[in-house]
């Protein structure tokens, strides 16, 4: 693919308030490296409040959109979310049936987060068809209920990510089974906040991105699951609850394929001076550990900056972050990189790997995911 970018296209509905549908899409695309074309199939007046009117466009307008930008651009990944009626169901399940290999992930969307009903009886019957063309059907656990459970699901699809977030339980699990059973489990803590409204369009639309990209679906939903993650810690609190997620600020944390320098490491040699002059500086400090004469802190684009006392005092030491950490670097020591330190889990909830460049520096090769900024020891921010 070199440096074009994935070509994603989104099949959902508008949300006037930015915080799901296409406008939810759009954003997570974007920010995990792909181009983001859109065939919208409902304009809706919402807000955090709830859903006031919904107009559903005509299912011929729906295709023509797709087909305009399948013809010129070309897709590397497809997602579909509302879709409105049954007859853009059916009608984009026709298209669909000419698409051959591209990946198809498919968010069957139901229910709004406000509790507004956006998908009727015919349309969800109109969804077998969709199953059967998808590479991934994404349900959360109502959703599931309706389209008949887990078995009929994978009778059509070949394959299930089941989320697990409307089990209401401080830890949710979600399941991504095929028709030979479960490939793959994530159990994570419930990050409770009152602004998750977007989350199954934003999941969807980052595995279907990643999908694009070339990452095999066990990891597309290993960091999809991620940046939903990231997200929901980064919302911006616009309004009183079920507001949007912060996609903006998901933009430097290695979830699509790629190195990324999102972290440097100083040595100091007075912890309180320089705590004082990088938070005069403008930066946000995230870590403060006095004993360990380790701080850490976080500039407006996500990135981090650590200070340690008595570590490479004068010097500095670069992160590297990659979320193929592990094959990265195994296919680096066969091409005859020499590494000081092959990767390994560290105390402080990183996977690490070490090498030296010509000149001596160290660089550091690692995947910190959700602990590089938001580690359980994080301090309190305003």
């Amino acid at each position: 693919m070199g440096d074009r970018p994935a070509r994603i296209l989104t099949i959902a509905g508008s949300d006037s308030g930015g915080g799901a549908g296409i406008q939810a899409d759009i954003k997570t695309i974007t920010m995990l490296g792909g181009h983001a074309m859109t065939a919208i199939t409902a304009i809706t007046a919402q807000n955090s409040r709830g859903v006031d009117a919904v107009q559903v466009l005509d299912a011929d307008m729906v295709i023509a959109q797709i087909n305009a930008v399948a013809c010129d651009f070309g897709l590397d990944a497809i997602k579909i979310g509302m879709l409105g009626s049954p007859q853009i169901a059916e009608a984009l399940a026709d298209w669909l049936a000419g698409q051959g290999d591209t990946p198809v992930v498919f968010d069957p969307v139901m229910i709004a987060s406000s509790g507004a009903v956006l998908a009727d009886p015919a349309t969800i019957a109109a969804f077998k068809r969709l199953m059967a063309c998808a590479t991934l059907v994404t349900p959360n656990l109502p959703e599931l209920d309706a389209l008949g459970g887990e078995e009929a699901v994978l009778q059509l699809a070949p394959a299930l990510l089941i989320k697990g977030g409307h089990a209401g339980e401080d830890t949710v699990t979600d399941r991504l089974v095929t028709r030979e059973g479960e490939v793959a489990c994530w159990d994570d803590p419930r990050i409770v906040s009152p602004h998750s409204h977007g989350t199954g369009c934003t999941l969807s639309s980052a595995i279907a991105t990643l999908m694009g990209q070339g990452v095999p679906l066990v990891q597309a939903v290993e960091r999809a699951r991620l940046f939903v993650r990231l997200a929901l810690r980064d919302a911006p609190a616009l309004v009183d609850a079920n507001g949007p997620m912060g996609h903006q600020i998901v933009r430097n944390d290695a979830l699509a394929p790629g190195l990324y320098l999102n972290q440097i490491t100083l040595g100091a040699t007075d912890y309180a001076a320089s705590v004082t002059f990088y938070r005069a500086l403008g930066l946000t400090q995230i870590v403060d550990s006095p004993d360990n004469g380790y701080a850490r802190f976080e500039a407006g684009n996500g990135a981090t900056l650590s200070i340690h006392v008595g570590k490479d005092t004068g010097g500095a030491l670069a992160y590297l972050e990659c979320a193929d950490l592990d094959a990265r670097v195994s296919a680096l020591a066969s091409e005859g990189f020499a590494f000081d330190q092959m990767p390994r889990d560290e105390d402080w909830g990183w996977r690490e790997a070490r090498l030296c460049d010509p000149a001596g520096n160290v660089l550091c090769l690692y995947f910190g995911g959700e602990n590089r900024r938001y580690p359980p020891w994080r301090i309190a921010t305003d």
